[in-house]
C-alpha cells in the first residue's frame, strides 16, 4: 500500500513541478494579467470565473457531466499523502473530513482566479451600490422644480411673478433670449433690493419686460448652437486622444464672456474657416447676448463678410458707401484733445517705426486743442490734414481765432506747432500723408467731412448701451485704408472701455486684424480683462504682426486658437506660448540572459530550440520628461482640415489646456 500511494504522490509532485516550470518559462502570470487583469469590471471577474470553471473541470471532471477526460493529478496525490501520513484509510470513513478536504482543494484552485478577477473588491463595490440604491429608494430627495417654473422667484416669495413667467414660457410667448434677459434682471434686482419693482414690471409686461431698446427679442436667423442661460456658444467638440484628458471626451468646446474677457487670438490661412467657424458664431452669440442686456459688441469686417444680416445689428457703418446711414466719428465722441490725439496717433502711425506715438500725439494735440477752443469741436479730417501740412492760410486763420486772452494757453500750443513745422523731427508731414488716405473722394462723406445729414456714430456709445455695431471696411483697392480704420477702431475701443462703471461686457471682433496690432495695442490688451472687455483678433498668419510683437501678443491674450494649415513658423510661436508638460515615458530594452548553471543552460538551449530565439529579459525604465504640449511640426502637419488646437483661459484664472477641437462637430 505504501509503495502504491507513494507513486501517486510522486506523480502529483512531478506534475506540480512541471506546471510551475512551464508557467515560468511561458510567463503565464504576465499573460493572465495582460489579457484579464487589464479588463474593466465586470468583464475581468467573468473572464476569471470562466478560467476557474475550466480548471475545476480538469481537477474534478466527474462533477461536469459533459466532459470525459481523466482528472489531473491534484486530488489523488493529496489523498495518498494523507493516507501515508496517517498510516491507513481510516480518516476517509468520515464524510465531514472528506467533504472538508474537497472544499479546501476547491478553494485553493479558485483562489488565484479570485485574485486575478478582483472578486472581493468587485463584491464590495456591488454591495456599496446596492446600499446606495436602497438608501435612495428609502428616502427619495425632493424633486427640484424645473427651471421653466422659475424656482428662484418662488423661493424668494414672488409666486405671482413666477406664475406669470411660467405661463409665458408654457404658452410659447418667451424664447431663450427673454428667459436670459429676465433672469439677469432678477439677479440685479436681488442684488440691489428691488424685488418688488421687479415683480411689478413682470406682472405688467410678462416676457416682454426689459426688451432691448431696438425692440428685437431674437435674431432673424441663427447658424450656431447657443446656450444663452450660460452665455455660451459652441465652436465644436473636443477630440478624444492621447493629449486630451478623459474629462473632455465627448464634451463640446464653447466660449462665453468669461473667456472672451481674456481676449481670443485666431490664426489660420485663408480657407481654414476663421470666419465660418469662429468669428461668425462668436459675433452671433454676442449679438444675442446684447439683446439680453449682457454685452455690447462691435464687429469690424470687410464689406460682404458673412458676420450676420443688417437686421441683427443696431448700427451698421459702411465706410465708403454713400448709402450708409451712419458715419464714423474719428474722435469717438471725446472732448479731451490729448485723448483724441492719442487715439488718432495710434491709428495713423502706430505701425510705423520712423515716427513715435508720443511725438505724433503731441503734434496732433497742438492742433486739436486750439481748433476746439475756437470752433467748439474737433476739425474734420480734411481740415486737420491742411493744418498738419502747415497750410499758411489755415494756420493764420486758426491763430487769429485765439487772439483773446482766455486762449493764451492754446495760442502757445499752436505757436509751438508752427515753430516745429518743417523741422527734421516734425511728425506733421507723415501724419498728413496718412490722413491723405482717408481724404479721398471715395470717403468724402465720412469722418466728419460730409456736408449732408450724416449721422456720426461714436464708439463711446457701447459704454452706455448694449449696442450691436458692425463696421464694414472699404472693398478691395483700399487695403491700407481698411487697416488704418481697423487700427482706429481698436484704439478707440481701448480708450472708451476704460470706464468700468458699465454693467455689461464689451467686445470687439476684428475679422481681419492684419496691420492692427501695435506695441501700444498689445500693452492695452493686457488691461482689458480688468475692465470687463475683450477683443477677438483673427489673423491669416502670425507674420502679419511685427516680429518683435509675436511673443508679447501671444502672452497678452488668454485664449489661443491655431487652425489647420498653419506654417511651422506660426506653430513654433504657439508651441512656445503653450509651453511644456511633464509626462511619463517607458523605455524597454532586451538583454540576452547568460546562464552559469548547467541545468539552466540546458533549459535555455531547449527554449531556444523550440522558439528559435535566444532567451532574453526585458529591462523597463520609467522616466519623467518635459515635453512640448504641441510641437511646431504637429501643429503644421497633424491638425486635420476643419479642426483647430484651442486653449482657453477665463477671467477668474480657470484654464483649459491646448486640445484638438473638431470645428465641424
Amino acid at each position: 500500500m505504501q509503495g502504491r500511494e507513494a507513486l501517486v504522490v510522486y506523480d502529483g509532485v512531478f506534475f506540480a513541478v512541471l506546471v510551475y516550470a512551464v508557467g515560468r518559462l511561458g510567463s503565464w502570470p504576465d499573460v493572465v494579467r495582460h489579457f484579464v487583469g487589464r479588463r474593466p469590471q465586470p468583464a475581468r471577474a467573468l473572464w476569471a470565473a470562466g478560467g476557474a470553471l475550466i480548471t475545476l473541470s480538469l481537477v474534478f471532471p466527474e462533477a461536469f457531466p459533459l466532459v470525459g477526460w481523466d482528472p489531473l493529478p491534484v486530488v489523488d496525490p493529496v489523498f495518498s499523502l494523507i493516507a501515508l501520513l496517517s498510516g491507513g484509510y481510516g480518516l476517509f470513513a468520515s464524510p465531514l473530513f472528506t467533504n472538508t478536504l474537497y472544499a479546501l482543494i476547491t478553494l485553493l484552485v479558485v483562489w488565484p482566479f479570485a485574485r486575478v478577477g478582483g472578486w472581493r473588491a468587485y463584491a464590495k463595490e456591488l454591495a456599496a451600490r446596492r446600499r446606495a440604491a436602497a438608501e435612495k429608494t428609502a428616502a427619495p430627495a425632493p424633486a427640484e422644480p424645473p427651471r421653466s417654473q422659475w424656482p428662484a422667484l418662488r423661493h424668494a416669495g414672488q409666486h405671482q411673478a413666477a406664475d406669470r413667467l411660467t405661463a409665458e414660457v408654457a404658452g410659447g410667448r418667451m424664447n431663450d433670449v427673454d428667459c436670459a434677459r429676465v433672469e439677469r434682471m432678477w439677479q440685479e434686482a436681488r442684488r440691489e433690493g428691488r424685488t418688488a419693482a421687479f415683480a411689478d414690471t413682470v406682472l405688467r409686461q410678462g416676457g416682454a419686460a426689459w426688451t432691448h431698446p431696438s425692440g428685437a427679442r431674437d435674431l432673424p436667423g441663427r447658424t450656431a448652437h447657443h446656450d444663452l442661460l450660460q452665455g455660451q456658444v459652441r465652436l465644436g467638440r473636443w477630440v478624444p486622444g492621447e493629449r486630451g484628458p478623459r474629462a473632455y471626451e465627448g464634451a463640446g468646446a464653447a466660449v462665453d464672456p468669461d473667456t472672451l474677457g481674456t481676449s481670443l487670438l485666431v490664426v489660420g490661412p485663408p480657407g481654414s474657416g476663421k470666419t465660418r467657424h469662429v468669428t461668425a458664431p462668436v459675433t452671433e452669440a454676442l449679438t444675442l447676448q446684447a439683446l439680453t442686456g449682457r454685452c455690447a459688441v462691435v464687429a469690424v469686417c470687410a464689406a460682404g463678410t458673412p458676420l450676420g444680416p443688417d437686421a441683427a445689428f443696431d448700427v451698421v457703418v459702411r465706410i465708403g458707401d454713400p448709402a450708409s446711414v451712419h458715419d464714423l466719428d474719428p474722435y469717438a465722441g471725446s472732448d479731451d484733445p490729448d485723448e483724441a490725439a492719442a487715439v488718432l496717433a495710434e491709428a495713423l502711425v502706430g505701425d510705423l517705426d520712423t515716427v513715435g506715438n508720443q511725438s505724433a500725439a503731441t503734434a496732433l494735440a497742438q492742433l486739436l486743442g486750439p481748433y476746439r477752443a475756437v470752433h467748439g469741436r474737433f476739425p474734420p479730417l480734411p481740415v486737420l490734414r491742411e493744418l498738419l501740412e502747415g497750410e499758411p492760410g489755415a494756420l493764420a486763420s486758426l491763430r487769429a481765432g485765439l487772439a483773446a486772452d482766455e486762449h493764451a494757453v492754446m495760442r502757445r500750443e499752436l505757436d509751438a506747432r508752427m515753430r516745429q513745422a518743417g523741422s527734421a523731427t516734425d511728425a506733421g508731414p507723415v501724419l498728413a500723408d496718412r490722413l491723405a488716405l482717408l481724404d479721398r473722394p471715395a470717403f468724402h462723406e465720412f469722418f466728419g467731412g460730409g456736408t449732408g445729414g450724416d449721422r456720426p456714430f461714436s464708439l463711446r456709445a457701447v459704454v452706455h448701451h448694449p449696442l450691436r455695431v458692425r463696421i464694414d471696411l472699404p472693398e478691395q483697392g483700399h487695403e491700407e485704408v481698411s487697416r488704418l480704420i481697423a487700427r482706429l477702431v481698436l484704439a478707440q475701443f481701448h480708450t472708451v472701455v476704460r470706464d468700468t462703471r458699465r454693467p455689461h461686457f464689451a467686445c470687439l471682433v476684428l475679422d481681419d486684424a492684419t496691420g492692427t496690432v501695435t506695441a501700444e495695442s498689445v500693452r492695452r490688451l493686457q488691461r482689458l480683462r480688468a475692465r470687463n472687455a475683450g477683443v477677438v483678433l483673427a489673423l491669416r498668419s502670425v507674420a502679419d504682426v511685427p516680429e518683435a510683437l509675436h511673443g508679447p501678443l501671444l502672452g497678452a491674450v488668454g485664449c489661443r486658437m491655431a487652425l489647420s494649415g498653419v506654417t511651422t513658423w506660426d506653430g513654433s510661436r504657439f508651441s512656445q506660448a503653450w509651453g511644456t508638460e511633464w509626462v511619463e515615458t517607458k523605455e524597454t530594452a532586451q538583454h540576452t540572459v547568460f546562464a552559469h548553471q548547467p541545468m539552466t543552460r540546458a533549459i535555455h538551449a531547449l527554449r531556444k530550440l523550440v522558439t528559435g530565439r535566444a532567451v532574453t529579459t526585458d529591462s523597463v525604465m520609467t522616466r519623467r520628461v518635459e515635453r512640448e504640449r504641441w510641437s511646431a511640426s504637429q501643429l503644421a502637419h497633424e491638425v486635420p482640415p476643419g479642426h483647430a488646437v484651442l486653449s482657453l483661459t477665463s477671467v477668474r484664472g480657470d484654464q483649459a489646456p491646448p486640445l484638438l477641437v473638431d470645428l465641424r462637430g
